[in-house]
């Protein structure tokens, strides 16, 4: 960890919260002896998360037969994993828009599908939880952005001509994104594992949780417009995965996140 990763996050006057919605969420659904009432209680109170939930859980995505217009029926039909999965895309959208722009949000929530598809079919990690550290592994790009966005506008350049994205940080801002996203996640008191993902999604073998890492790395690569290349020998040796099979699943994850998109997206 750099020292200029800390000393670039006290320099962050607003320092973005987790908004409150996913805070009380994340924490109903660590708590085995609360459940749905719970949940449908709290989007009550937020009537744009619920109806982008009811918009969801009735769109081609789910394919439910019938129309659902209640929270409480939603909740049931989706389970509290999928419904914290839900509440965490909407909650953090507005944040990623307004700094990382549209792009960053459709690639976290593609690499939310990606990763839980992964933990579907390797089985190293909790799908659920998966999916949130695909979701939130870019997080630290927001922190470079509020920091300085025309020098972030530069590194977005870099990366599009050709250089490594986490090369291209460190010669602008002496920092990553990865470091910074650990340290955000460590503020807002994530768990060990998505911390670690977080900050190992570049490096997985330097996690001392490589396989997890591995998987974030995999859903992050094959989540791009083009997909970047991987290593495919330590793909194989973390997740016991094929080439192919990879580029089968990235097919699926482009279904799976285009309808996500179409229906969030509005």
């Amino acid at each position: 960890m750099s020292l200029d990763a800390s000393k670039l996050l006290e320099q962050i006057k607003e320092l973005p919260a987790m908004p409150n919605v996913i805070v009380k969420a994340l924490g109903i659904i660590k708590d085995d002896t609360s459940g749905t009432k719970e949940l449908s209680d709290i989007m009550a109170y937020d009537q744009a998360l619920t109806s982008q939930v009811l918009k969801l859980v009735n769109s081609a995505y789910y394919g439910f037969a019938q129309e659902i217009t209640s929270v409480s029926k939603a909740l049931a039909l989706l389970g509290m994993t999928q419904t914290r999965n839900i509440i965490i895309a909407v909650a953090m959208k507005p944040m990623l828009t307004s700094q990382g722009g549209r792009d960053m949000w459709k690639h976290s929530l593609r690499c939310g599908v990606a990763a839980e598809c992964l933990a579907n079919m390797t089985g190293v990690a909790d799908p659920a939880d998966a999916f949130t550290i695909g979701f939130l592994h870019d997080i630290g790009k927001i922190l470079l952005n509020i920091a300085d966005t025309m020098t972030y506008q530069k590194v977005r350049t870099m990366v599009k001509n050709g250089e490594d994205v986490i090369d291209a940080e460190n010669d602008m801002f002496e920092t990553n994104h990865a470091d910074l996203g650990f340290l955000l996640a460590k503020k807002w008191k994530l768990s060990v594992l998505l911390a670690n993902c977080i900050k190992y999604h570049h490096d997985p073998l330097s996690s001392s949780m490589p396989q997890v890492s591995t998987l974030a790395y995999l859903a992050n690569k094959i989540s791009h417009d083009e997909p970047d290349l991987f290593d495919e020998d330590l793909v194989k040796e973390q997740l016991g995965l094929e080439v192919s099979r990879v580029m089968e699943l990235r097919e699926t994850v482009i279904e799976k996140s285009n309808a996500l998109f179409s229906t969030l997206g509005s």
